[in-house]
């Protein structure tokens, strides 16, 4: 039980005397919270469980929240109850109670701030999911980060989570890069062929046509006219007569390719361009720390019957029509703003038949809630995956879908430009390389998963106290440094002599800092609750600021033992929150910087 826990069952307890004395009237529980105290003069926490009772007992807020105050039972936590304001019951911890937490955290180490393993419900929680058309580039990269990070909260908050990344590898896009490799291999075999307006022009292209080419030697090759004869026009071989259309070209191109390399021929292409860019993706998501428990095909879901059986279920419930040819779901029933199609007239299962499936085979593997994050572009998809699942007979409610806005790239105070398709995107690996795993990881979610997020390289790059991430490390440093300086006087310490020295953890800042690491199980509670990894970020900044301060005006090592153990043990303590909390983000926690 946590410490806000324990309060609310101290105000539980007293609404319940004072029902039973027949002071109030109380049906249901009442859904107030406990909270830190906005103002640390007024004390530790404050409940505003007067002011929410209040207008439904008919009662002055402040005259209520003096009886709550009054009826609360004895707690040896508490050093004092007032009542502020309007009617808000502030509570004070006694100091002994601050100083346990010293305690606490060196007695759990890595699991302060943990819920026990599989204590609530099993999640997956699918992120990232880029097409395998190329390298991440930072765009991926924070949702990536999100992703990653938010896994870690969710699990430290005891839920059982899959880490999965849906792979897209039966769509058009893969086809075009399938494409786009095939004419780069033609050019490694000396046929000169136009390369598409709309295929993928950046050198890892070219990467995976050398090692086709050096796989297959000319086995693929076909002679230029074969390949382009009667194409429609490309968008740049147009003319205002005869205007050409890049879609049309591309998906000829597609036609023509399947045609003289045969289904064989093309799959062992399509496959060249799907097998690099996978492999390419998941290397660089394990240098940047983050890891997917479960690759799941698209594929599959046709392969495994998952599309088939989701649309029977929507047929059998009613919820199918036919018109134009076409099979349609009724998910304006559900909410959405138009129905979609299922089925296209020429009998191809749609994407949104692949959404079906794909969201049917997450419960039907056992998943208790399914967690999806998306990029903002992806804003339509809340509704028409909340309206297919009530369609399929799942709970919306068990369904969370967050949505990633982009980062933009400041370089010396100007904005990065970046194209996917042109090839002059910058990959989540030149990130790592110019800033580093830590500084990317932290960057990617400082900021709230809604809003837009401004990457000052420059700032990533800098060891001051202006990067926050630098400013955090440093402070763990600093404490491993006191330690070796420990060392070096060859004085020594043991975790019970500064467990029991901990009473001399007098000061107001170091009350400060005991009040913070008294924070950290409440930040994860928070963080998992809200989806939000920020708010471990900014806790470990403000915990870093105060151990600077403290650090800046307090001798640690003084000849005193007892004081001197009892600020080790302090500095101990804050330097394993500082390392559970970055933990939780992806990012190391080093010794020496």
């Amino acid at each position: 039980m946590s410490f806000k826990d324990h309060l609310r069952e101290l105000v539980l307890q007293a609404l319940l005397d004072l029902k039973r004395a027949g002071t109030i009237t109380l049906e249901d529980e009442p859904a107030f919270v406990i909270e830190r105290a906005r103002n640390p003069e007024h004390g530790d926490y404050a409940t505003n469980a007067a002011m929410l009772l209040a207008k439904p007992l008919r009662r002055n807020p402040r005259e209520l929240a003096e009886a709550i105050a009054a009826s609360l039972p004895k707690s040896q936590h508490i050093e004092a109850v007032d009542v502020a304001g309007p009617g808000f019951i502030n509570f004070r911890l006694t100091a002994t109670c601050r100083q346990s937490a010293v305690r606490r955290v060196l007695e759990l180490g890595e699991r302060y701030g943990w819920q026990p393993e599989a204590s609530r419900e099993s999640i997956t929680l699918e992120f990232v999911s880029a097409n395998p058309n190329g390298p991440l580039h930072v765009g991926h990269g924070r949702g990536a980060a999100y992703g990653a990070s938010l896994a870690a909260i969710k699990e430290a908050a005891g839920h059982t989570v899959q880490r999965e990344y849906y792979v897209n590898d039966a769509g058009r896009q893969m086809d075009i890069l399938a494409v786009s490799v095939w004419v780069r291999y033609l050019e490694l075999g000396g046929v000169t062929v136009r390369f598409p307006d709309n295929g993928y022009q950046g050198d890892y292209v070219v990467e995976i046509a050398r090692a086709l080419r050096a796989r297959e030697g000319d086995g693929l090759l076909h002679r230029a006219l074969d390949v382009e004869s009667d194409l429609p026009p490309d968008e740049s071989q147009g003319t205002e007569a005869a205007p050409g259309d890049r879609e049309k070209h591309v998906d000829a191109l597609i036609t023509r390719a399947r045609s003289l390399l045969g289904e064989a021929g093309y799959h062992r292409l399509f496959d060249a361009g799907l097998a690099w860019c996978l492999a390419d993706i998941r290397d660089d998501l394990q240098q940047f720390r983050v890891r997917h428990d479960n690759f799941f095909s698209e594929r599959s879901l046709m392969t495994e019957g998952y599309v088939a059986r989701a649309i029977q279920v929507l047929r059998d419930k009613g919820h199918l029509y036919d018109a134009g040819g076409a099979t349609w779901f009724r998910a304006t029933h559900f909410g959405d703003d138009k129905d979609r199609v299922v089925v296209r007239e020429n009998g191809v299962a749609t994407y949104f038949a692949s959404d079906l499936g794909y969201l049917m085979s997450k419960f039907e593997r056992g998943f208790e809630r399914a967690l999806y994050i998306f990029g903002a572009d992806h804003h339509g998809y809340i509704a028409r995956l909340k309206a297919a699942a009530q369609g399929l007979g799942l709970d919306p409610a068990q369904i969370d879908i967050r949505l990633v806005q982009f980062a933009i790239l400041y370089r010396g105070g100007e904005r990065v430009q970046m194209s996917t398709r042109a090839g002059s995107f910058v990959t989540l690996r030149e990130l790592r390389e110019e800033v580093g795993t830590d500084a990317a990881r932290y960057f990617y979610v400082m900021r709230g998963n809604d809003q837009h997020l401004d990457f000052d390289l420059d700032l990533a790059k800098s060891q001051s106290n202006d990067n926050p991430v630098y400013y955090i490390q440093y402070a763990h440093a600093r404490i491993c440094a006191i330690f070796r300086q420990l060392a070096e006087k060859k004085w020594s310490h043991t975790r019970s002599a500064v467990e029991t020295a901990r009473t001399r953890l007098v000061e107001p800042q170091e009350q400060a800092l005991l009040m913070e690491l008294f924070r950290f199980p409440e930040m994860v509670e928070a963080a998992a609750e809200h989806d939000a990894p920020q708010l471990i970020a900014t806790y470990l900044r403000e915990v870093a600021g105060e151990f600077h301060s403290y650090y800046n005006a307090t001798a640690i090592l003084v000849p005193e033992e007892e004081l001197r153990n009892a600020r080790l043990g302090l500095c101990l303590a804050v330097r394993q929150v500082l390392a559970n909390g970055l933990a939780l983000i992806g990012v190391s926690a080093p010794e020496t910087m």
